[in-house]
């Protein structure tokens, strides 16, 4: 983003989505968010609890030059997320 684009409120990119996979019944889908270069680590973690969907944005200071690499990191991000902190994620 510009200079002018940081200062004017200009819109941030928009997550690049990638394909769902289930991990220890939390559904993560790998949003890396494009950045100069490159593209951000972020994923989307939801699960079913109690009769809600719960869901958590999950952005991490790691980034990745290509898409594919973003995505694969991000998964893995949000598995280790999720055997740390199990459902805590959405209360926290």
């Amino acid at each position: 983003m510009s200079l002018f684009g940081k200062l004017f409120g200009a819109s941030k990119p928009t997550p690049t989505k990638g394909a769902a996979q289930l991990h220890k019944d939390f559904r993560i889908t790998p949003e890396p968010i494009p950045e100069d270069g490159g593209f951000r680590v972020a994923a989307v973690i939801e699960k079913d609890v109690a009769g809600q969907s719960k869901s958590h944005l999950m952005v991490r200071a790691d980034t990745a030059s290509t898409l594919e690499e973003a995505q694969e990191i991000s998964l893995l991000k949000a598995q280790i997320f999720i055997d740390q902190m199990g459902e805590k994620i959405f209360y926290s």
